[in-house]
């Protein structure tokens, strides 16, 4: 019951942002043609209020993201304690998370060729970002190569590199740091375990104070850019749903020919099996919700064991989520494209990185509060500036459809895979 009134009230949470984006760009607009009492001091008061709320939610950025990576870490080393098949599974979904940043990158790059930006969308959604937009991008895009950026990983001063916002740093220590915890004998890792999960949730009672006041955040941030630049914007968020739910689609049709390649299933079989879960996603954008009929899926109509099924499925719902690198790059990607900031070889690896590290430790977040968590550190990393995410949080509600239903397909996928290793290994070892 508790579960479906939070889904709810976050449900309605995306439909009022979603209705302040609208109104503040309507109103700015309006205001653009007939006036606005006050002037320059009222602009400038709704620009602060805008800067002020995205500040409250930045200021949660780097304890969070360093709490849910020390918790994710333990939670991953205590999985693959567990047994074979759990670590089994482990190295299917570390395998399947890389080989999905990678198409990350070409799909989203590709996109971006294949269809880009039109210009002066993007000069009228810009027009209503903070000026610091600008200093943000020079302040954070990193210089002097790949030495550099290996010089980078390791901070000398972990504190003054939380300080800087040097967020791929910060990851690389709690990384470290969380696979050090593992290595402490019980009496000691668990209360550190419990420091940073309680860290960790306070937070994200920070975050969920932050977010309840989001359609007034959003709305004067979207009245800044009415004021600015018009209706243009609205052509470019379109854009951006278009470019970011096309690459999630993309991700979901590889994901069925890995099910087949690699889980050795017929395309028919894997098809019908999965299809079930997949509307339950659709409707629900939850994948906790769509376990039950998962398991029923995989042990009923995709030949996984009952046993498998009922260890890998709930793993993967725990610790497991493919399009997190997939979709929150292409957000990353698509602010890089409409800020001119620089993709280097360099910074695609920063982002891939903190993407990978960031999927782990965001699992399990609702969408808005996750949007930031993950997407926001990538951004950093890659020096991006985050000035234009909460215009585009309005619009989450549509690619969040698109990474539930990837994140079902590709867990039923992995769930398959290992049952046919597990069953491989199983009949060699009988020879």
């Amino acid at each position: 019951m508790t579960r479906s009134r939070s889904r709810s009230i976050f449900t309605s949470l995306s439909l009022w942002v979603l209705l302040a984006l609208v109104g503040g760009l309507a109103a700015g607009a309006a205001a653009q043609l007939y006036g606005i009492p006050g002037g320059t001091g009222t602009i400038a008061l709704i620009d602060a209020l805008g800067q002020l709320w995205l500040n409250a939610l930045r200021m949660t950025i780097i304890p969070l993201v360093f709490s849910l990576l020390v918790t994710g870490i333990a939670s991953i080393a205590d999985a693959a304690a567990t047994g074979r098949v759990a670590l089994k599974a482990v190295g299917v979904f570390a395998v399947l998370l890389v080989g999905a940043t990678v198409y990350a990158f070409a799909a989203s790059l590709g996109l971006h060729m294949l269809w880009p930006i039109v210009p002066e969308g993007a000069t009228a959604l810009l027009a209503g970002a903070p000026p610091a937009a600008a200093a943000e991008v020079a302040a954070n895009v990193g210089g002097g190569g790949f030495g550099a950026f290996l010089t980078s990983l390791a901070p000398s001063n972990p504190i003054r590199a939380a300080a800087d916002d040097a967020i791929l740093a910060i990851v690389v220590f709690a990384i470290a740091f969380g696979f050090a915890t593992t290595r402490l004998e019980p009496r000691l890792r668990q209360p550190v375990a419990l420091f940073f999960e309680g860290v960790a949730q306070t937070m994200i009672v920070i975050v969920h104070w932050v977010l309840a006041v989001a359609p007034l955040g959003v709305f004067a941030l979207a009245l800044g850019v009415g004021l600015r630049a018009g209706l243009g914007a609205a052509g470019v968020l379109g854009h951006y749903i278009a470019l970011v739910c096309l690459a999630l689609i993309g991700l979901i049709l590889l994901t069925y020919v890995v099910a087949v390649i690699w889980g050795r299933i017929g395309l028919g079989r894997f098809t019908a099996g999965a299809a079930p879960a997949q509307v339950v996603a659709f409707s629900t954008q939850s994948s906790l919700a769509c376990l039950p009929v998962m398991v029923d899926r995989a042990v009923g109509a995709l030949g996984v064991s009952t046993a498998t099924a009922g260890l890998v499925l709930p793993l993967a719902v725990a610790v497991f989520r493919i399009t997190s690198t997939v979709a929150n790059l292409a957000v990353v990607i698509y602010v890089a494209r409409l800020t001119g900031t620089e993709i280097t070889l360099t910074t695609m690896l920063a982002g891939g990185l903190a993407a990978l590290a960031i999927s782990v430790g965001t699992v399990g977040l609702p969408g808005q509060i996750s949007f930031f968590a993950s997407i926001a550190p990538i951004c950093l990393a890659m020096g991006v500036p985050l000035e234009v995410l909460p215009l585009l949080l309005a619009v989450e509600v549509v690619p969040d459809i698109f990474r539930t239903v990837g994140n079902v397909t590709a867990d039923l996928a992995a769930a398959r895979i290992v049952e046919g290793r597990t069953a491989d290994q199983g009949s060699e070892a009988t020879r």
